[in-house]
């Protein structure tokens, strides 16, 4: 398993607002960002993306249904999930991701998180797990703050759990990227034959630690700027 962060690159698609919006969180670029997520669904559907493993694509259409939303980082409304046209991943939109620390910000802001049910319809004959994730987002940390961002996955009834974790240190004033990968035969997939739920459990934590007392530091995972924070790629397995 490993991961790999790239900075000031994210899942780019057409039309982006101007960067500033990003400068101005976690105020007005909240607005911007509700907007834009709802207008990007169409392009994401007609989009393709290149699995990290695949040992047999099921040409039958998958999709998602999302069972429960719940955090403070993806409230209703706020989350939205797309499956690719050719099977091999889906997006997790978010509209209003961010977390906080520093002036004027309550400890409530400090973590966000967001627990995701959702129910992968996979053709008869197929199995799939996660193979790979891309996280991205925009970062502001003072010099003397730190970030964190996590995700988790597991499946309903099974104790195997994928965790994935990034910590961030400021100075820090860019787009984020994070790739994680799980290498084939360490993947869980879900068991042949019956219908249990993909649990996906992500956070952002911001930490002041030793920044300047008037200075605020961020981090946003969320649709904004024409981009798609959060690409998941499937495994898949015949039965």
């Amino acid at each position: 398993m490993d991961h790999t962060i790239r900075r000031g690159s994210a899942l780019t698609f057409p039309t982006p607002p101007p960067r500033h919006a990003e400068k101005e969180a976690p105020g007005k670029a909240n607005s911007m960002r509700k907007a834009t997520a709802a207008a990007a669904l169409a392009v994401l559907f007609s989009l393709s993306s290149t699995p990290a493993h695949a040992d047999t694509i099921p040409a039958e259409r998958v999709t998602v249904d999302v069972v429960t939303v719940n955090g403070s980082g993806c409230k209703q409304g706020t989350a939205q999930v797309v499956v690719s046209a050719d099977n091999t991943s889906f997006w997790v939109i978010y509209s209003d991701y961010l977390a906080q620390a520093g002036k004027g910000s309550p400890t409530t802001e400090i973590r966000k998180n967001c627990q995701l049910t959702l129910q992968i319809n996979s053709p008869q004959g197929f199995t799939y797990g996660i193979a790979e994730a891309t996280y991205a987002g925009y970062g502001h940390l003072a010099r003397g703050a730190t970030g964190t961002q996590a995700v988790s996955y597991y499946f309903q009834g099974q104790s195997e759990t994928t965790t994935w974790k990034h910590n961030f240190t400021g100075p820090f004033d860019d787009n984020w990227s994070i790739s994680h990968r799980t290498e084939f035969d360490q993947i869980v997939h879900a068991p042949c034959g019956e219908k249990k739920y993909l649990n996906v459990n992500s956070s952002l934590r911001v930490d002041k630690g030793t920044s300047d007392a008037n200075s605020t530091s961020f981090l946003t995972m969320d649709y904004t700027r024409g981009e798609a924070r959060t690409l998941h790629h499937f495994s898949w397995k015949r039965c």
